[in-house]
């Protein structure tokens, strides 16, 4: 993780989901993928990039770990033009340009994912106080607001999530951080106070009524759509040792459930953000 020792800002991470299933470089698919859910979720946030209270914070200084394309952490430099912002990733996929306080670098941060207190431990010990963290993961376990799927165990949403944890189980990575109260609990544990968590219902697809839901299960929908592949291959197919066909079987039927509309698919999105005590410097 790079040193941002004196910061007075959030460290923000993305999803662990991502960070397992993502292997060298990502593809210009990928890239269009990374983009689409930043759109839905600034929806979600009614049109704000992150729920920490931060401003009106001075010298503001951001660490994006696992940024992707880096999207989000140009925009955030586009919206706070005094700010510092960086941006990490295992992968080298930044534009070449960007807003001249926004700069990218390689990096690795998966040998810390594994182990979520430490990583804010991390978080707290390198913000000054006052600084915030936040962190922004989806549940891989979708869901149907029909009881009739819900309550069925047979059914893919509910049978796609537990190979997730099955791999996550054996290769040290956990799919299940966004399930309870772990992120919350943690944050906590490692000193952060004024501690919130927030859970968005998703859309899958443009089933809602509200047009605005609507839009957002447009872009989730075409999101989940390119994702399922690149999120199976590995966990499925490598660490529980499916072969590739019947990996893309499992894939054709989740597939097919999320373009249901009559199924009423989503997912959750949570966001949990804290403070490091004191005043900001």
């Amino acid at each position: 993780m790079p040193s941002e020792q004196g910061a007075s800002a959030p460290i923000l991470f993305t999803d662990a989901a991502k960070d397992l299933a993502v292997v060298g470089a990502l593809s210009e698919e990928d890239s269009t993928t990374d983009a689409v859910r930043h759109h839905y979720t600034w929806m979600l946030m009614d049109n704000r990039l992150f729920a920490a209270p931060v401003e009106k914070v001075r010298r503001l200084k951001v660490l994006d770990i696992g940024t992707g394309t880096g999207i989000w952490a140009i925009d955030v430099a586009d919206e706070f033009p005094d700010a510092e912002v960086i941006g990490t990733d295992i992968s080298a996929v930044q534009p070449n340009w960007a807003p001249p306080k926004c700069i990218f670098q390689i990096d690795d941060a998966q040998s810390d994912i594994d182990d979520w207190q430490r990583l804010y431990n991390q978080a707290f010990a390198h913000l000054k106080p006052g600084g915030w963290v936040e962190n922004m993961e989806f549940d891989i376990q979708t869901r149907s607001e029909n009881p009739a799927i819900e309550n069925d165990p047979t059914h893919i949403h509910k049978r796609w999530s537990t190979f997730f944890w099955e791999a996550g189980d054996i290769h040290g990575r956990s799919f299940c951080i966004a399930q309870d109260d772990r992120m919350e609990k943690y944050m906590r544990q490692a000193g952060f106070v004024d501690v919130q968590r927030r859970i968005y219902k998703v859309p899958i697809g443009g089933w809602p009524k509200d047009p605005k839901l609507k839009q957002i299960g447009y872009h989730s929908g075409l999101f989940m759509d390119q994702s399922l592949d690149g999120w199976a291959l590995l966990p499925i197919g490598e660490i529980l040792g499916w072969t590739y066909e019947e990996v893309v079987v499992l894939v054709s039927e989740m597939r097919k459930a999320l373009q249901d509309a009559k199924s009423l698919p989503y997912f959750n999105f949570h966001l949990v953000f804290g403070r490091k005590p004191g005043a900001p410097g």
